[in-house]
């Protein structure tokens, strides 16, 4: 018998007041083999932003998962959202999977080259359609950023149903995006319904509820069919333009006016008593092209305050509308046959979209950025590299770099086959990592090197059930090599090493080496120290960028923008 909609939010909201904690009674759930699986992503969330990763923003759901499974600290992905997103439905590398490059900045050189088609590519088979094949229902909701045109859509890779962003960003409130190219014209996201473009209800909508209630309708009305699900919510929260409810962002008002430092130093001191990172890890402290709180002025600090107050607004909205999927899944007594995985895409975002094309004359043109605007649908505010540094405590930077604030992220597992109740996994994982995990987890082989009569790409990850079975204590030895690319800027982790490659200002244009082991901050670079363990892993991304066939263009790192712009404060004056 289906349930209605306004009955299982309801209900499910129900299940949400008591405490989020306490364990639900639950109907017998069908009998079946094949865990469900529920993967779930958070836009440009912060290492440290939620309560159990040592975060003050109220995320009581996220808190119960991590509660009922394990954390993984060593969780890598893309420093940017659509090489990540390659990478997860793939199981292989960017370059391999379609996303050498982010679309939007793809240069000359790379457009059209094998691995950077910007859509994700024919060479590789993707994991809906590997989990449909094998008789999952596979559903999808929010961001999809690996293609815009129908052929390239969620429906055309596997999905059985999907509603989704096909770009990278957008309001929260509306179908409003910036007109990168025409500063004097309105420009309107492009939203696809199992591959049909599809405009957003006129009333009611935001985005983060909306796409955990579009999941919850379509297993409802998937739920008689008694098939196993996947089930994959890509929430767009809390990745700029910084939206959400007013009666959210009032329980923040004031909650962060302390600045940058202070947030910091909070985090800092429960991650070390959670245990998330060791007692004597001294953090990176901020870019010195950035300003100290006490160097803002007072109408700075409030701008400031009140865009923070916002973005913990979104992360406890977006927690939330994730609870009434929980508990909607409680309710029909599948949640304990349900394998959930919860990351984010990247580090926390300290760049800036207004330097990209018109961005900020269309900003100024057409939102109201005020303070007492901040927050609403016609606003558009960014939280900028203070509090990306606050977000990646204690790394080095942010999104977009090749240091641990770029590429560490949140994970939170739990579900059938993962032993431990709030257990913590340091071991190296990746986002290359969850396809073979949720494939193995469900009982399916990939197909190697040939699908359907055409040749195909293995994957390169490795499963993580051994890991989260307490059956290993690691997926990787000290001799594996794991490399990264994006935009000129470079990677290498090999065990406890770590090479990186940043232009200048934000590195110092050389390779440099950090021991993550007792330097996960990388404030210690020891190129000089060791020059042989650095020759050894410049070798290795040597051959890494031969394997994935990266395209090297020289200044690239320079090139773009958005991640070299120094203009943040500038328009906060504004």
């Amino acid at each position: 018998m289906r349930i209605s909609l306004a009955l299982i939010i309801t209900a499910a909201t129900a299940m949400l007041l008591p405490a989020a904690h306490a364990a639900s009674p639950q109907p017998e759930p069908h009998a079946r083999k094949q865990p469900n699986i529920l993967l779930v992503v958070a836009d440009d969330l912060g290492y440290s932003d939620l309560p159990a990763f040592g975060g003050e923003i109220d995320t009581p759901n996220l808190d119960a998962l991590a509660d009922e499974g394990v954390r993984m600290t060593s969780f890598y992905t893309s420093p940017f959202c659509s090489p990540t997103r390659s990478m997860l439905l793939s199981g292989t590398d960017n370059h391999l999977a379609g996303f050498g490059a982010m679309a939007e900045f793809a240069t000359p050189e790379q457009k059209d080259q094998p691995g950077y088609e910007g859509k994700l590519n024919a060479r590789i088979v993707p994991l809906p359609q590997l989990l449909r094949d094998a008789g999952y229902t596979t559903l999808m909701a929010g961001k999809w950023h690996l293609g815009t045109q129908e052929q390239d859509s969620p429906a055309a890779r596997g999905f059985d149903y999907s509603y989704a962003m096909m770009q990278g960003g957008a309001g929260h409130f509306d179908q409003v995006r910036v007109n990168y190219r025409d500063a004097s014209q309105l420009d309107r996201t492009l939203y696809r319904e199992n591959g049909k473009s599809v405009l957003l209800p006129e009333n009611g909508f935001y985005s983060s509820e909306y796409f955990a209630r579009s999941l919850i309708s379509q297993i409802e009305r998937n739920r008689d069919a008694g098939k196993p699900f996947f089930a994959y919510l890509a929430f767009t929260a809390p990745h700029w333009p910084l939206q959400a409810r007013e009666e959210t962002i009032e329980k923040y008002m004031g909650r962060y006016d302390g600045g940058y430092e202070q947030i910091s130093a909070e985090r800092l001191a429960r991650m070390k008593r959670l245990g998330i990172i060791d007692q004597d890890t001294a953090p990176y402290t901020g870019h010195p092209t950035w300003p100290r709180w006490a160097q803002l002025t007072t109408e700075q600090r409030h701008m400031e305050s009140k865009r923070m107050a916002v973005y913990a607004a979104m992360v406890d909205d977006m927690d939330r509308h994730l609870g009434e999927l929980i508990a909607y899944l409680k309710l029909i007594g599948e949640y304990d046959n349900t394998f959930v995985l919860f990351m984010s895409d990247n580090g926390a975002d300290g760049n800036t979209a207004l330097d990209i094309g018109a961005a900020r004359e269309w900003v100024a043109r057409h939102m109201d950025n005020s303070l007492e605007n901040t927050g609403k649908a016609n606003s558009f505010i960014e939280y900028g590299p203070g509090w990306a540094q606050v977000g990646s405590t204690p790394f080095n930077l942010y999104k977009s770099f090749m240091y641990e604030g770029g590429i560490a992220a949140p994970a939170i597992v739990r579900g059938p086959g993962v032993a431990g109740r709030g257990a913590i996994l340091p071991a190296f994982t990746h986002t290359m990592d969850v396809m073979p995990t949720l494939l193995e987890l469900a009982g399916i082989q990939h197909p190697g090197t040939r699908y359907q009569g055409k040749e195909v790409l293995p994957m390169k990850g490795r499963s993580m059930l051994p890991l989260l079975a307490g059956e290993v204590s690691a997926i990787r030895g000290d001799d594996d090599a794991v490399g990264w690319e994006l935009g000129g800027r470079k990677a290498l982790r090999k065990g406890d090493w770590k090479i990186v490659w940043s232009n200048k200002p934000w590195g110092s244009g050389e390779w440099e080496l950090y021991k993550l082991s007792t330097d996960r901050a990388e404030r210690h670079n020891l190129a000089e120290a060791n020059p042989a363990k650095l020759q050894e892993l410049i070798a290795d991304y040597a051959t890494y960028e031969r394997e994935v066939g990266v395209i090297d263009v020289p200044g690239l790192a320079d090139r773009i923008r958005y991640s070299n712009s120094t203009n943040y404060y500038e328009e906060l004056n504004k």
